[in-house]
């Protein structure tokens, strides 16, 4: 991506992969070829994070199995951060734990109570394979966290334990999604 350009300009929204979907579920492989498909693969997050309203996406939720993620989220303090890790590894966790609403482009309209630190630390490569180490605290910690629980496999949903856990599963059964893996583009944009 150019210096200053607007991430997801040039970028094509592609179909969002939902609870069911079995990449959801699989570890991602770290990213071993740098160059313009995966620039394109950054461009095509944004786009697609863009049309779905949300602040963070994996790779994995448009069903590509590789180590990237991107986000647009703001901090507990209104600092909007942007950007994008490739082969991101989750190198601390810290502050208090809080148990804040969380939701996912995965489950369209459901959002559950969900214990995340308040501070967490990313570290990886840009698309050009510059080293990058980002820093969050409050809700932007809790993004950094969820989009690495996705390229681990991992759900929001499974950290929810009792009767939260049968709540929101529940209405995911029941949500007019249900029974799909994957929303199409024209219901994201």
């Amino acid at each position: 991506m150019r210096r200053g350009s607007i991430p997801g300009s040039s970028g094509q929204v592609r179909p969002m992969r939902l609870l069911g979907d079995r990449g959801l579920g699989t570890s991602c492989a770290e990213v071993t070829e740098f160059g313009p498909e995966l620039t394109r693969l950054v461009e095509d997050m944004f786009a697609t994070m863009y049309a779905a309203n949300g602040v963070g996406l994996a790779a994995n939720q448009i069903g590509v199995g590789l180590r990237v993620f991107v986000y647009d989220c703001p901090d507990d303090e209104d600092v909007r951060h942007v950007g994008h890790i490739v082969n991101p590894r989750l190198v601390e966790t810290g502050g208090i734990t809080v148990r804040g609403p969380e939701g996912c482009l995965s489950l369209p309209g459901l959002e559950a109570g969900t214990e995340r630190f308040d501070e967490a630390v990313v570290e990886g490569v840009t698309v050009d394979g510059a080293p990058v180490h980002v820093r969050g605290t409050g809700f932007f910690a809790r993004c950094l966290q969820h989009e690495c629980d996705h390229l681990e496999g991992g759900l929001y949903t499974d950290r929810l334990t009792g009767l939260r856990r049968w709540r929101t599963l529940r209405a995911a059964r029941r949500a007019p999604w249900a029974g799909r893996t994957e929303l199409l583009r024209t219901t994201a944009s």
